[in-house]
């Protein structure tokens, strides 16, 4: 009986020992806080200072987008850019007529087909008239006598290669010679059309050709030029000379038949006599136009060939 009281009293001592233990440990620092006691109403201060300086300030672009002086000074800008740009279109049309350029390579590949055909064998060729619709000529693709741009740029560029190729050849090629060949055709060129213009100035010839035919016609010579250089280069310096005698005498053709309708009277160009002084000078200025290309023809190939 005294050791069980004993054994009871030992555990009574031991409990309370417990219990203090652990009141004591609750007084002290704990590892982790607790925040089950905040409440939802910490949890809303919490967010609230999170969304407070979204809440604020926005977007960043939203604050310069409502600003009524970037709205004015973007639509400034805007006024600006399009007033350039208008003026740009205006001054570019004013010197280099793109609406104009656009008709002159309006071509196909029939078209080509045949105006190259008409340039090497104009001899069959019967109607030389250009086509209108509604007093404005139709364009290249449906009228084969209506002068292009595409050929004469095309027998430019090939020109320049074909003329590189001879100089190589040769063993005279070199960038420079190139460059000098390419600047000299189109100086060439240039001064042709200018000397045409002076001409038709001079002698008071109302007509209806513009620069830009001149400068087409005027470059269909590119084509003898480069059949009479491939010709050399593949078959001798006698080839060269038979095919660009064939070429200069077709060219010579084309152009008489052309410009007739362009600078002659009427009268001329249905096959009656030219009367009057007037119209003996266009007919001057046509045959000098029209011997003029063989001679530019021979000049800036017989160099090419030896």
């Amino acid at each position: 009986m005294e050791y069980t009281a004993a054994q009871s009293g030992f555990r009574q001592q031991h409990n309370m020992r417990l219990r203090n233990s652990s009141m004591d440990g609750s007084d002290g620092s704990q590892l982790f806080d607790d925040t089950s006691a905040t409440g939802p109403g910490a949890q809303g201060v919490y967010r609230n200072q999170q969304a407070g300086p979204q809440a604020a300030g926005g977007l960043p672009g939203q604050s310069l987008l409502s600003d009524p002086m970037s709205n004015l000074a973007m639509a400034y800008g805007s006024s600006l850019a399009s007033q350039g740009r208008e003026m740009v279109d205006k001054n570019l049309d004013r010197f280099i007529p793109v609406s104009k350029l656009k008709y002159y390579f309006a071509v196909d590949t029939v078209y080509v087909g045949k105006k190259l055909g008409i340039l090497v064998f104009p001899y069959m060729h019967e109607n030389w008239e250009v086509s209108y619709q509604q007093d404005i000529p139709v364009a290249p693709r449906f009228d084969v006598n209506a002068p292009d741009l595409y050929i004469p740029t095309m027998g430019f560029i090939t020109y320049i290669l074909v003329a590189g190729l001879a100089l190589g050849t040769q063993n005279r090629f070199s960038p420079e010679l190139l460059g000098v060949q390419a600047s000299s055709a189109l100086v060439w060129l240039i001064m042709e059309v200018l000397a045409v213009l002076l001409s038709l100035y001079l002698v008071t010839v109302n007509t209806d050709l513009t620069t830009i035919d001149l400068l087409a016609f005027s470059g269909y010579k590119y084509v003898g030029m480069i059949l009479g250089v491939v010709a050399g280069l593949l078959f001798g310096k006698l080839a060269y000379y038979l095919s660009l005698l064939w070429c200069c005498a077709a060219i010579f053709v084309l152009m008489i038949r052309t410009l007739r309708l362009k600078l002659l009277s009427e009268a001329a160009a249905e096959g009656k006599l030219v009367r009057g002084a007037r119209n003996q000078l266009r007919m001057y200025l046509t045959m000098s136009i029209a011997a003029a290309q063989p001679v530019f023809m021979y000049w800036l190939t017989y160099h090419l060939v030896r």
